[in-house]
């Protein structure tokens, strides 16, 4: 399977590219993975609603480009679907049996996604009601994709 992340923004923080880098390694073994960054547009506190909508369409577009014809989009969002690890794991094996090979998941920016970029998800997913930052979204998302690899293939890991 061909696993391709597609965020708003750069990790900056050394320690977190580290643990980023160790999840992309342990991945190695189970599918072929494609990190694409799309820079994220400034957004101070102070943008109007107008403003804001102009910040997410702009990082929408970049990340619209970055999604090929045929792939299985899934997009990060607070409203999405909830589910469980094993629940996430019956996600990707099911899609991998019905013969989709190439899947997308989507992290936006400090504001989220656009609508256009919702309206291109065949699924949206939600980890929680909270919020993260998005560059940490991308470390909790690598893990749980390891994660339901590992459930798929009846490895120790899960617990």
């Amino acid at each position: 399977m061909n696993i391709t992340i597609i965020a708003v923004g750069k990790i900056k923080e050394k320690n977190m590219v580290k643990v980023l880098e160790e999840y992309v390694k342990r991945l190695s073994g189970y599918c072929r993975l494609n990190l694409i960054e799309v820079p994220d547009k400034k957004a101070p506190e102070s943008l109007s609603d107008q403003e804001k909508e102009q910040v997410k369409k702009a990082e929408g577009e970049g990340i619209l480009k970055n999604i090929k014809d045929g792939m299985y989009v899934i997009a990060l969002d607070i409203k999405g679907n909830k589910m469980s690890s094993e629940e996430f794991s019956e996600k990707i094996n099911s899609l991998g049996i019905q013969g989709t090979s190439n899947v997308a998941f989507i992290i936006g920016g400090s504001l989220g996604l656009s609508d256009e970029v919702k309206k291109r998800a065949n699924y949206l997913l939600s980890f929680s009601p909270m919020t993260f930052p998005h560059q940490l979204m991308r470390i909790i998302l690598l893990e749980q994709i390891y994660r339901a690899f590992k459930i798929i293939n009846n490895e120790p890991y899960h617990k």
